[in-house]
């Protein structure tokens, strides 16, 4: 048995797509288990540079098969463009499936998100859509893809909701939508995806059971979970790892590897508060100009990041959370140039300290405890071997291990796959 679940341990952008990249090498299936098209997964490579939305980064390796899950919602149009892309540069695609119970993300969820965020409600989405298509699976107003292999069905379930639908765009001053443009778009995709659909319990449970090393595939980061995470500036679902399984309909007691993925530093994108944030001169070491694949940029929005120093209570959380049996650590090589480097340790809140993460509102108060640790002031990103690492790094980090109780086992040195060091 082999189901390793990798998921994100701060705000998002922590680097999941190198290590999933990495780690794809020796799986024989990628699952992107949640989310949609709202962030991306940076993977550098011998194929290229490539910004993943909703493919799974196990894409690239020769018949390893990706599948995206019934926790997703799937933007149609924005997948085919995506296996385009990805095609045009020599990769197969034809391992790629999709879950039968994955959600459509149609263009009219894209309309009431952008209205939405006009109003003096915004959280600072990416406008893509996602909460609507998880709030109408909520409702039950949501096609699925396995809808699109019964259009007579189909046409049924499109004519149900339709007017739910353009009640909610009128009442937000949007442009309704007919059933028939609808229904035209779903035999489009239908001719496009029929090949790729497939009932994803027994996919799932049958690929198990035969002992394939399949690896689980989250999208944002712990602090973004809509239960757990910084409500309500989070996404419309659950990328923390026990989900992987709740969302294929697999034991978690199959689980045999929870890796969480931390970059070096912190950073967020969109509201929502952010203890450890610097003011945006102080993070410019860290963010460079954009030119770079790495540089601390959204990789769906584009937008900077906001930025500030490590963050070990967000780390802790995160772990007791999900349960990381290892944790890896992306861009040490960004901190190559601090001759001191801030780490927060924990958090005053009236005064006093906290051993708990407060809700989201209080978060806001909170003061962060800060220890500082010596720079090490020299080009890490050409290192392979732990032990070559400056001492100051290696004392980096093993204070983070001793502080969040996670063996980090995996360690970048820089944007591509092998830019990457193991820790036994």
């Amino acid at each position: 048995m082999s189901v390793t679940v990798l998921v994100g341990a701060q705000f998002g952008d922590e680097g999941k797509g190198k290590i999933v990249d990495y780690l794809a090498a020796d799986m024989d299936m990628v699952v992107r288990f949640q989310g949609g098209d709202n962030a991306g997964h940076t993977v550098v490579n011998e194929f290229g540079v490539f910004k993943l939305h909703l493919v799974p980064c196990g894409i690239f390796k020769k018949d390893c098969k990706v599948f995206a899950g019934t926790g997703m919602v799937v933007n149609p149009d924005e997948l085919l463009k995506e296996l385009s892309e990805i095609k045009s540069k020599g990769v197969d695609v034809s391992n790629m499936y999709i879950s039968s119970r994955a959600i459509i993300l149609m263009p009219y969820h894209i309309q009431l998100d952008t209205l939405s965020e006009k109003g003096g409600t915004s959280i600072g989405t990416t406008k893509r859509g996602i909460g609507y298509a998880y709030a109408d699976r909520a409702r039950r107003n949501a096609l699925r893809f396995e809808d699109l292999l019964d259009l007579q069905h189909c046409r049924k379930r499109i004519d149900t909701i339709i007017g739910t639908i353009n009640a909610e765009l009128s009442a937000k001053g949007g442009e309704p939508v007919t059933a028939d443009e609808v229904f035209e778009k779903c035999k489009a995709w239908a001719a496009s995806f029929g090949q790729m659909i497939v009932e994803p319990v027994t996919f799932i449970n049958k690929a198990i059971e035969r002992g394939e090393k399949i690896l689980f595939e989250g999208q944002l980061g712990a602090m973004k979970d809509i239960d757990l995470g910084i409500y309500p500036y989070v996404t419309s679902s659950n990328p923390v790892a026990a989900y992987a399984a709740v969302s294929a309909g697999f034991p978690i007691s199959k689980i045999s590897e929870i890796i969480g993925v931390m970059k070096a530093f912190s950073s967020a994108v969109g509201a929502g508060p952010f203890p450890t944030e610097m003011e945006a001169a102080e993070g410019d070491g860290f963010r460079g100009d954009g030119k770079n694949v790495d540089d601390e940029f959204g990789a769906r929005t584009g937008r900077a990041r906001r930025l500030g120093w490590l963050d070990l209570p967000v780390l802790r959380y995160a772990a007791v959370i999900n349960g990381f049996t290892s944790i890896a650590i992306c861009k040490i090589d960004k901190l190559d140039i601090y001759d001191e480097i801030k780490v927060c340790t924990g958090y005053k809140l009236d005064g006093k300290e906290i051993d708990y993460m407060p809700s989201a509102y209080r978060l806001y108060d909170v003061e962060p405890i800060y220890v500082t640790l010596k720079g090490w002031k020299q080009d890490t990103s050409k290192i392979r071997e732990y032990n070559e690492l400056p001492l100051n790094a290696r004392k980096y980090i093993e204070f983070i291990e001793a502080n969040v109780g996670v063996k980090l086992k995996y360690i970048g040195v820089g944007p591509a796959r092998a830019d990457i060091i193991v820790k036994e």
